[in-house]
């Protein structure tokens, strides 16, 4: 086993989870990429954190898919021999305004909620055997502030990250003292998945978030990313915590 430390990445190919790698890359650690359908922007991350000096495993695996998520600690195991922080970033949503009740199906929360919550329990479960034989490790799952606000890309998606943050105190309790178990709740972050998603009206949507947001901006994918080492490499007596990361939004201006 390595002395160098691992950290995986769920849906790490773009976005919050690709500045992630990196950002773990950039400070030594080795890091596992991980997508669902394309790997060509996953070998591009995957590149980019050897050029940063870490080892890299790419792995295709559907988290909404046990037998994915025990494949891939596996490889895991098989690769490192150990892992020190798991990051459940991979989700999903379908875009849906708030008042169109009718836009949104049963199989529209169940697709959601299968990628968000059971996926983000299942990777969680698949590693904690691999995360317990290290010390200071931690889980770090990506929530929203959609999840607190009633606002976001659909009721959907707010629901199913309004799952994440019950879960991650539930799992607090369950995998103490052994690893840590926290959450970020990001705000609008200016990611291609969010402005492919809102298509032209995504202009607006960001004027009016930074018109009410405290700190008058949005977030970037690396800010995120750091918010993610924090909980997961650093944050040694913090756990169970759902941390918010908008720029004030929640607040708003005075």
């Amino acid at each position: 086993m390595s002395d160098r430390k691992v950290c995986v990445i769920t849906g790490s190919s773009s976005g919050i989870g690709a500045a992630t790698a990196r950002l773990y890359a950039s400070r030594g650690w080795d890091v596992v990429v991980n997508y669902s359908r394309d790997p060509v922007p996953a070998e591009a991350v995957a590149a980019q954190c050897r050029e940063l000096g870490a080892q890299v495993l790419v792995v295709k695996a559907d988290i909404a898919v046990d037998a994915d998520c025990r494949r891939l600690a596996a490889e895991v195991q098989q690769r490192f021999g150990r892992a020190d922080v798991l990051v459940n970033n991979a989700g999903t949503t379908k875009f849906v305004a708030l008042k169109n009740l009718d836009g949104l199906e049963a199989e529209d929360f169940q697709a959601i909620c299968n990628v968000n919550v059971v996926g983000t329990f299942q990777m969680t479960r698949a590693f904690a055997p691999l995360l317990k034989q290290q010390p200071g490790a931690g889980v770090v799952n990506v929530s929203s502030v959609a999840s607190i606000i009633g606002r976001g890309s659909s009721i959907a998606y707010m629901a199913s990250k309004g799952a994440i943050n019950a879960m991650t105190a539930g799992l607090a309790r369950a995998l103490g003292p052994e690893i840590r178990v926290n959450a970020i709740a990001p705000g609008l972050v200016e990611t291609p998945w969010l402005k492919n998603g809102l298509g032209e009206r995504y202009g607006k949507y960001r004027a009016d978030y930074t018109d009410r947001a405290a700190l008058e901006d949005v977030c970037s994918p690396e800010d995120i990313a750091e918010t993610a080492w924090y909980l997961g490499a650093s944050a040694a007596k913090t756990t169970g915590e759902v941390l918010l990361v908008d720029a004030g939004f929640r607040l708003t201006k005075a």
